[in-house]
């Protein structure tokens, strides 16, 4: 068997088992972890991703940034590793976080997002779906395998310059895709203004999605693709970090709207809760880190690796 292709399976089937991993474990110490009837269908959409990344690969199975080492599979499991105690401590209730106006903030995002720009989108996709499924255990609030598969796919996307052999020739359409996206989903924010944000999590009461999705929460996705867009052009030069945080800016919307729309079939949401209610909370967040953290990030490991003469 092609190498490349073996080292996709191996990877596909190794998010897979994290998940039943998770799923058995955290339900037998954690009666809250326990799946309930949706857990099938919740799966179901796990494997529409695996099998879309699958796809992905497979028409371009002849670039080198799907061979999986042993440095990416170090890097895979020091990004997961990172990504759910991150995810844990800012979870809201071991950290408090400020947010503003019923935007909860999520720096670990940004983890993903660099790890698969860095190094790979077979790291991205590992770092994001495993680290979150990790992460949702160690919170405890529950699991949801078709939301980790989304932060998956986001650190896949952020990985995926690496396809292309002229990286700044595709911001351009980047750009446009997301902003679109931004542009429709913030259109329908202000046609459903009284939808519940189902993310907004009362911290003394322990409730979720228990108020209206404010107006600053249903704009946050153009606010950060505004950051982004700044960002974009102010290091128009340093085209590392422009096409970081290009491309985490469309990982982070494929990856959040594949998970909010799943939930239309797996809780009976209507198309407008799913977007406005679950989209839009947790994609502008992650744009607003995306255009803050990922910069960062990336002018570090570049500099290191000056420093250590790569």
């Amino acid at each position: 068997m092609d190498r490349k292709l073996s080292s996709v399976i191996f990877s596909l089937a190794a998010v897979l088992v994290g998940f039943l991993l998770v799923v058995y474990i955290g339900g037998s110490v954690n009666e809250s972890l326990q799946l309930d009837e949706t857990a099938l269908l919740r799966f179901v959409f796990v494997g529409f991703g695996l099998a879309a990344v699958f796809v992905i690969y497979w028409l371009t199975r002849d670039n080198d940034a799907w061979e999986v080492g042993t440095r990416q599979v170090v890097y895979m499991g020091i990004g997961a590793a990172l990504y759910a105690v991150f995810s844990f401590l800012f979870n809201g209730t071991v950290f408090a976080v400020p947010s503003v106006s019923q935007v909860a903030l999520r720096p670990a995002i940004a983890i993903p997002m660099f790890f698969g720009y860095a190094f790979g989108p077979v790291v991205g996709l590992f770092t994001g779906a495993v680290g979150n499924m990790f992460g949702d255990a160690l919170t405890g609030f529950g699991l949801s395998p078709q939301w980790s598969m989304g932060n998956g796919l986001i650190g896949l996307i952020a990985g995926m310059p690496m396809l292309f052999a002229n990286r700044k020739k595709s911001l351009n359409n980047v750009l446009i895709i997301s902003g679109l996206l931004a542009g429709i989903t913030t259109l329908l924010f202000f046609l459903n203004q009284e939808q519940p944000n189902m993310l907004f999590f009362d911290v003394e009461n322990g409730i979720f999605g228990d108020a209206t999705i404010t107006t600053f929460a249903g704009i946050s996705a153009v606010v950060g693709f505004a950051l982004v867009l700044v960002v974009r052009f102010a290091f128009g030069k340093n085209v590392d970090v422009a096409t970081a945080v290009t491309w985490a800016m469309l990982g982070n919307f494929i990856g959040i709207g594949f998970a909010a729309i799943s939930d239309i079939w797996i809780n009976g949401f209507t198309p407008a809760v799913a977007i406005v209610g679950e989209f839009l909370p947790a994609a502008g967040p992650n744009m607003i880190f995306a255009a803050i953290l990922v910069p960062i990030l990336v002018v570090a490991y570049t500099s290191m690796q000056r420093q250590a003469g790569r």
